[in-house]
């Protein structure tokens, strides 16, 4: 089997993206597996090196391509498709005496990301490369570029013109998929409709087979404390979800307790294996859960040990995954970011490339 190309954009400019690019890239083992490629700006990604060097000894060239058949794939070597976006100028600070950018969320930053984010969509559509691998990008820069969405998953719902998606969030073992993201609270409740949680549970069903999970195992988490006990704190669970779970289990899913799951419990389960996946209905009932798994800081010593975490976009006709964290403008810059959550993203993208080609 051929090795897949992995399309890395670089993220915001101004943030983590390339110096954790640079960091994971540092492992030989990354180039055993996959062949990668960054979208991005080379003065970035030199900036980042040279930052790279002087903190942590992580000595890596950069080398400008224009098109992906330029690529060498050589460890030691970082091929970035030069976007020309962000120059050398624009870039504060002195790789020698690496502090904190300190400019947070920008118009150039939030241009540049989108824009690399643009070319790593139409690259996968073209099939140029197998996988797209996303760093942070602000949504707050993107929106002062412009740029009208609210994240990652909602670009590139537009530019592969899909209507039936959602965002999976993956620790080790820990999966979970959103009936609905980036949406006020209120709006959140009201998107448990039947349908779209049909919807999810269909799309999490075969993304779990998506990274070679043959029969999947699913939950489905209430919306209200104690799924609505009987109706008394709430009817969506006896509206909209159980009828879901009900066809859903007509047509062979797997759910396993065939009704809602209390969301105070069904995380704990997961833990323990009853489960490959759960179905949430809403942004913070996964990501809390799944970010006090993976991100471990360290009292003590004042950093974090871990920044660990995949954000897959389930439903696309391409294949995207992604880092678990933001930008970190208030420490880019300095040669501190943790690549983990990164080389996760990579593990999830090389995965899911194996098992398509596979199919």
């Amino acid at each position: 089997m051929n090795k897949p190309i992995l399309g890395i954009s670089m993220g915001d400019p101004f943030g983590n993206g390339p110096e954790i690019t640079v960091k994971a890239l540092s492992d030989k083992t990354i180039y055993d597996r996959c062949r990668p490629v960054v979208i991005g700006d080379v003065s970035s990604m030199e900036y980042a090196a040279k930052v790279a060097k002087k903190v942590s000894g992580i000595d890596m060239k950069i080398r400008p391509i224009k098109v992906i058949s330029e690529a060498n794939y050589e460890y030691g070597v970082i091929d970035v498709y030069d976007m020309g976006i962000v120059k050398a100028e624009d870039i504060p600070g002195d790789p020698e005496n690496p502090k904190p950018f300190g400019l947070g969320a920008t118009a150039l930053g939030g241009e540049a990301a989108f824009q690399y984010v643009v070319k790593v969509i139409e690259l996968a559509m073209a099939g140029e490369i197998d996988a797209t691998i996303t760093n942070a990008l602000s949504k707050e820069a993107i929106n002062m570029a412009g740029h009208h969405y609210s994240g990652h998953t909602e670009i590139y719902a537009d530019y592969t013109h899909t209507s039936k998606y959602t965002m999976m969030l993956a620790h080790e073992d820990l999966r979970v998929v959103h009936v609905s993201t980036h949406v006020a609270l209120r709006e959140a409740c009201d998107r448990v409709k039947k349908d779209r949680v049909l919807d999810v549970i269909r799309i999490a069903n075969e993304g779990c087979k998506a990274i070679g999970i043959k029969e999947p195992k699913l939950a489905v988490a209430g919306l209200n404390p104690h799924c609505g006990e009987n109706g008394m704190f709430g009817t969506e669970e006896i509206e909209e979800i159980q009828p879901a779970i009900d066809i859903a289990l007509a047509e062979g899913i797997n759910i396993v307790e065939k009704k809602p799951t209390p969301p105070d419990t069904v995380f704990s389960k997961a833990l323990g294996g009853w489960y490959d996946i759960v179905v949430v209905m809403y942004h913070d009932q996964g990501h809390i859960p799944l970010k006090v798994e993976g991100f471990v800081y360290n009292k003590a010593e004042g950093h974090w040990d871990a920044v660990a975490g995949v954000n897959v976009t389930l439903g696309l006709p391409i294949i995207r995954s992604s880092v678990d964290h933001g930008t970190g403008f208030g420490h880019a810059g300095d040669g501190h970011a943790n690549e983990l959550s990164l080389v996760n993203a990579m593990d999830y993208g090389i995965r899911m490339a194996n098992a398509k080609a596979e199919n």
